[in-house]
């Protein structure tokens, strides 16, 4: 469940940033957008389950929390941060708050 949970966020994140990016500039970077979550997505999975495999004990395998559970709970964590300052933060804002 946490892992379809990740899987969908980082789909409707996918979607956000490809329609932000095709709105504001044009439809090349909405699928560069959607091209760098991908190979963060899969760089980082690949990264964050070596560490939980050899974190993770075997005996502590259940139907709802495995290792690779946990290697995406970990890639989650940082994918946040990446996820909003590249593409929720205003970056138009200077140091009054105001629009520029």
């Amino acid at each position: 469940m946490i892992d379809l949970f990740i899987f969908y966020t980082n789909i409707l994140v996918a979607i956000y940033a490809f329609t932000k990016n095709w709105q504001n500039s044009s439809m090349r970077d909405g699928f560069l957008s959607v091209g760098l979550i991908a190979l963060i997505f899969a760089i980082g999975w690949a990264l964050t389950g070596s560490l939980a495999y050899a974190i993770w004990p075997k005996k502590w395998d259940s139907i709802y929390f495995t290792y690779n559970t946990l290697s995406l709970v970990l890639l989650f964590i940082p994918e946040i941060f990446f996820f909003y300052h590249f593409f929720f933060a205003n970056p138009k804002k200077n140091a009054t708050g105001t629009d520029k």
